[in-house]
């Protein structure tokens, strides 16, 4: 994509989502040296009105041919460099809905505009020194935010709240690198090298990177959310949890074991992290078709779900049956819930001590969901899922490249022990600079940024 990008060309796009008969503003984004003159083209402000930057305009677009009314519409005009690309830029808010942004659209194509690729208009902005690589990253995240705290965290990243620690570093790793090239060039000339200046600058930044790789699973969970499975026999209460978690009527409940015949769905929001339920058929041997189908799948569900909720009901207790699922899914992180406590109390269960997280719950009274959201959260921050609470919440891309720094200062640490010459130490440290660039965008390839910018709608 990168390739494709020519100064001043002229890109346009429709920025806003396009659904028929919903929405009731579309715009069409145009960046490029050509923008205002497509503007002034299409577009009709009546009376005095200035065409000045940062001022909207009211009126109509127009066919520049037959002069026919599009669409009555305002003008935003931002020009060069106090815009997003920084670029002239102008956006027609259009009517929304179908045909009024794609007739427009249309008409800013036929005027010399090319339809802009994925991404482009941040690639622009990226290019032109507008962004840099972790606050594109932070604004695809934010338009993808699935949770208040993932929209807080991507907000975090496009003030720069990563990019800013990450050039510390990396220019520490370039004043260690002059400090020692400086010695190599000119060894005669200078007072010897302060070697446990450098080796204390290092692992401090060594100390760092690691502490910023730790919000990976935090960034992960954020971006992506958990998958929670909910399972147990028929009858224990699995689908009046889901509904009386999501406060709706998602799963049909009735006093009939084997009502659930499929995986249910539930997308919901604990602690700031994204939650997707699922409420599986409940898990027994049996003879019905259709439900050994369900059976089948809720025992794929539990197998890729991050986190199961076993659920089994106080007035049964711990039974074979329970036993035999809990055995399926003992390797998974895990909860307990133990159902139906206003009618047994829940003291007289027993249950494996290998089990260590475990709710009491009447759910049918809705008794015992807050206590189920605080053990999910506990498990997140202290069991296999793991997250750092900290402000920031790195993606992939970017903790492959932290590795790589990390990997090469250690492998620094280890040349340094083994008393090689000052060149030997120069190899990795370029390498931690080179990866620590890969972040922030200063040493970035194309391909990558091909990578990045294609994960963008078109008009972003």
């Amino acid at each position: 994509m990168s390739e494709q990008f020519v100064q001043g060309e002229t890109i346009a796009a429709i920025a806003t989502a396009v659904v028929p008969q919903q929405g009731s503003v579309g715009i069409v984004r145009v960046s490029g040296e050509n923008a205002l003159e497509i503007a002034r083209q299409l577009f009709h402000a009546p009376g005095r009105q200035l065409w000045q930057t940062h001022r909207i305009l009211y009126g109509y677009v127009r066919h520049p041919q037959t002069q026919q009314i599009v669409d009555e519409a305002l003008l935003l005009i931002m020009q060069s460099p106090r815009s997003y690309t920084r670029e002239d830029v102008v956006e027609f808010h259009c009517h929304g809905g179908i045909m009024p942004v794609q007739q427009v659209l249309q008409l800013c194509l036929e005027l010399g505009a090319r339809l802009a690729q994925p991404g482009e208009f941040t690639l622009r902005a990226f290019l032109n020194g507008r962004l840099d690589l972790t606050q594109a990253e932070s604004i695809a995240d934010l338009v993808g935010s699935r949770s208040p705290a993932a929209a807080q965290a991507a907000l975090a990243g496009i003030q720069g709240k990563l990019a800013v620690p990450i050039r510390q570093l990396r220019a520490t790793c370039l004043d260690s690198l002059a400090e020692i090239e400086a010695r190599i060039d000119f060894e005669e000339d200078l007072p010897p090298l302060d070697e446990a200046g450098i080796i204390a600058q290092l692992q401090q930044v060594l100390t760092n990177i690691k502490q910023i790789l730790a919000t990976a699973d935090r960034g992960q969970l954020l971006r992506t959310g958990l998958n929670i499975a909910i399972v147990g026999r028929p009858n224990v209460g699995k689908s009046s949890l889901l509904n009386a978690w999501s406060r709706s009527d998602r799963a049909i409940v009735t006093d009939l074991p084997g009502t659930t015949r499929d995986v249910v769905e539930s997308q919901l929001v604990v602690g700031g992290i994204p939650i997707q339920v699922l409420d599986t058929a409940g898990i027994r041997e049996t003879v019905d078709q259709v439900e050994k189908i369900g059976v089948e799948r809720s025992r794929r569900a539990a197998e890729a779900a991050d986190l199961i909720v076993l659920v089994i009901e106080a007035t049964a207790g711990w039974s074979s049956d329970d036993q035999e699922i809990y055995t399926q899914v003992k390797h998974r992180p895990l909860i307990l819930v133990i159902n139906k406590t206003d009618l047994a109390p829940a003291d007289s269960v027993s249950y494996p001590d290998s089990i260590d997280r475990v709710i009491t719950a009447a759910v049918t009274k809705n008794e015992g969901i807050e206590a189920l959201e605080q053990g999910i959260l506990e498990a997140v921050q202290t069991g296999t899922l793991h997250a750092a609470d900290l402000d920031l919440a790195i993606n992939q891309r970017q903790a492959a490249a932290l590795t790589q720094a990390k990997i090469a200062l250690e492998q620094v640490q280890e040349t340094i022990a083994q008393q090689l010459p000052l060149d030997f130490w120069t190899i990795d440290l370029r390498g931690a600079i080179q990866a620590l660039g890969e972040i922030t965008g200063e040493e970035v390839t194309e391909s990558v940024l091909d990578r990045i910018f294609s994960r963008f709608c078109i008009g972003k």
